[in-house]
């Protein structure tokens, strides 16, 4: 299954997604190691390391910006889905060289399947699904 969506941050990659069905703060949301530690997440507890991290869209600081950042230079945060991408997950990814594509129906993805988000032509393909 492939879904068109909008180009956001430039790059291909291929992974595991985690999907949160709740939008999601990066300062105070995860920790360096890509652990979510915001209690009110559906997530919390689970690792976003070597994921596609799939979720609404980003809320608080810009600080977060830079924690997306920290995450990209660490090998922890591979690719990004959005429902809605605003300024602030924007720019980390953007810093990061994080793929991103956002205008997408996030409900048609599920943790676990395994996609690709091409961040050059604004797309998502979801392997395992026809």
């Amino acid at each position: 299954m492939e879904l068109k969506g909008r180009s956001i941050s430039k790059g291909v990659v291929k992974g595991i997604a985690i999907v949160s069905k709740k939008p999601f703060s990066f300062l105070g949301g995860v920790d360096k190691d890509g652990k979510v530690i915001d209690k009110d997440s559906d997530i919390y507890g689970q690792s976003l390391k070597g994921k596609i991290f799939v979720f609404p869209y980003g809320k608080g600081s810009t600080v977060g910006s830079y924690v997306i950042y920290g995450l990209a230079k660490r090998g922890i945060l591979k690719g990004i889905v959005n429902n809605e991408c605003e300024p602030i997950v924007a720019t980390g990814a953007i810093l990061g060289g994080i793929p991103l594509v956002d205008k997408v129906d996030i409900e048609k993805i599920k943790t676990g399947d395994i996609i690709i988000v091409d961040g050059n032509r604004g797309l998502v393909k979801i392997l395992n699904k026809d």
